[in-house]
């Protein structure tokens, strides 16, 4: 479905019925990323998985400062108000797990249960941010240069995705047609506006999310692997999950396991239905 937010038009999917729960893909993602999850999750929940400001079938707005962290929240919390979704789980993947931690931030009674994947707090130091600020704008004008063909390319030969290489010819062209399908506008801003060096940091505020929390990265990825380890030393009630033989998108590679791990943190935490079985 289709609903305008703020002067922006989101596209959601929505499936299944019991809590909602709200899912966050990563940067050059859309919703369908979680497709593969969502005949598992909607059995016990009402998901709901939008394409973020824009991504795939959302608006693109020319401003940059339109994609801001907080004015993204701002739309998620209006988003839910239309969705009659007063408080919800939250699953964030990699940009997106960056967007949960605000929300939950920003708005803690509404937010019952958070899974971060792959995500980051932000960068603390004034001067790596600032360098990944200036790395960000320079990839931003390459798309606007070169197309999102030539950066969809560049963007897939990144170290972070080494492992995803393993994956099947088909997973890997649905994942490639995925990311081809957004607008040049759209990804530059986003990283202008809501990339990690553009984000105001919340290292220091993870102690305020009192909700049961889980921090799910790949065995493979070295450094996610070590953030996870450190944010649940910050928080009071977080758990880590580190998969065995997947990388940055762990619910991709590994999509098994990762549904394995998801479900019994929700069970342990009483959601209905938290023990379902993972797809075969």
């Amino acid at each position: 479905m289709r609903i305008a937010i703020n002067g922006v038009t989101y596209r959601v999917r929505v499936a299944g019925d019991g809590p909602a729960l709200l899912l966050l893909h990563g940067f050059t993602g859309t919703g369908a990323t979680w497709d593969g999850l969502v005949p598992t999750l909607s059995r016990q929940f009402r998901t709901l998985a939008p394409d973020l400001i824009g991504h795939g079938e959302t608006g693109a707005p020319p401003d940059p400062a339109r994609y801001r962290m907080e004015r993204c929240v701002a739309d998620l919390l209006a988003l839910l108000d239309a969705l009659e979704a007063d408080r919800c789980h939250v699953l964030g993947y990699s940009m997106g797990g960056r967007v949960a931690l605000h929300l939950a931030l920003a708005a803690p009674e509404r937010v019952l249960t958070l899974v971060l994947e792959g995500a980051s707090p932000g960068i603390p130091d004034p001067a790596e941010r600032a360098q990944r600020v200036q790395q960000d704008e320079a990839l931003a004008a390459f798309i606007e240069r070169e197309g999102v063909a030539a950066f969809a390319e560049r963007w897939e030969r990144m170290p972070i995705f080494d492992s995803q290489r393993r994956l099947p010819a088909a997973v890997r062209a649905a994942l490639r047609a995925q990311r081809l399908q957004h607008t040049g506008i759209g990804l530059a801003n986003s990283l202008r506006g809501m990339g990690a060096g553009a984000q105001e940091p919340v290292v220091e505020r993870l102690s305020e999310l009192t909700m049961p929390c889980l921090l799910v990265a790949g065995e493979l990825d070295d450094k996610y692997r070590g953030l996870v380890a450190a944010m649940a030393a910050r928080m009071p009630r977080a758990e880590t999950a580190v998969v065995p033989g997947a990388g940055h998108n762990v619910h991709l590679e590994k999509p098994e396991a990762f549904l394995e791990r998801v479900l019994a943190f929700w069970a342990k935490h009483g959601v209905p239905g938290g023990t379902g079985p993972a797809p075969r």
